[in-house]
């Protein structure tokens, strides 16, 4: 299978995790004023952090061990943008139905980020 990839832009883990941070970008407009210097910076960071790590594994498949550390970054903030959703969600920021799909999303890009982690081998390329 990671014979057809060539590039982390075509993960699917990567485009979903690249829209959902276009959506937190869109949605966090809405953000009141106040929430500038926290949630929403917060969020945006967070958001945009899922795909930079994600590229950086990418980067690093000639070691395994950094490869997964980054990986593990990814997940990392994820699990970050999971919390932010719902603090927006509960103060109102963001539509209940709108935030869980978001939530969601979040909770499947977690998943993801950990089969790539455990099948590493498959995608650490040889030294040559």
């Amino acid at each position: 299978m990671h014979d057809f990839i060539h590039s982390y832009q075509e993960l699917q883990v990567y485009q979903l995790a690249f829209n959902c941070s276009m959506d937190i970008y869109r949605l966090s407009r809405g953000f009141p004023e106040e929430e500038q210097d926290l949630l929403t910076r917060q969020s945006l960071t967070a958001s945009r952090s899922v795909c930079a790590s994600l590229a950086e594994a990418w980067g690093k498949r000639r070691y395994r061990k950094a490869f997964v550390a980054k990986l593990s970054d990814a997940q990392a903030e994820a699990a970050e943008m999971q919390t932010w959703v719902q603090v927006a969600i509960r103060c109102g920021y963001l539509d209940t139905e709108a935030g869980q799909e978001l939530f969601g999303h979040y909770r499947t890009i977690f998943a993801a980020l950990e089969r790539l982690a455990d099948n590493a081998s498959v995608w650490v390329k040889p030294l040559e």
